[in-house]
């Protein structure tokens, strides 16, 4: 683990700087929905339903850090929309069990064309240092979001 007391002004500084972009690009990249009737909640939870395939609404509830009932409302309104399906667990019939339709997965799809397509057009204007750079800090910052 680093040690970030050594140089608190530059590391709050790199800190503060790293939020600050991540953010913006977080905000940015979500404007680039397909579907703008749902809301961001709503797109993640199709996002692991398709990551990681069939869930019940408590175990998106923990994944999204939601209440359970705020996850059972969300869940109630991608079903209304057609996006999701409710099954029996097959080991506990009290549960239900969340799987995205085909429709979702069509629409997760384009979703990522299009934001990937976005963010190629943005690295297109990177120099081959700042590219190989953003390349190499990938990993790290899929790690952070996993913590």
């Amino acid at each position: 683990m680093p040690d970030l007391s050594h140089d608190g002004d530059a590391d709050t500084a790199a800190v503060n700087s790293l939020r600050s972009a991540v953010m913006r690009l977080s905000r940015r990249l979500k404007h680039q929905r397909v579907d703008e009737s749902l809301s961001p909640t709503e797109m993640s939870v199709l996002g692991i339903l398709a990551q990681c395939g069939s869930a019940t609404p408590g175990e998106l509830a923990r994944r999204e850090h939601v209440q359970p009932p705020s996850m059972t409302r969300i869940v109630a309104l991608l079903e209304a929309k057609g996006l999701v399906r409710l099954e029996p667990h097959p080991e506990d019939r009290r549960q239900k069990v969340v799987s995205p339709t085909e429709r979702a997965e069509a629409m997760l799809e384009e979703s990522r064309r299009r934001r990937n397509a976005w963010l190629a057009e943005l690295v297109g204007g990177l120099s081959e240092e700042e590219w190989a750079a953003l390349r190499a800090a990938a990993p790290v910052l899929e790690k952070l979001a996993h913590m």
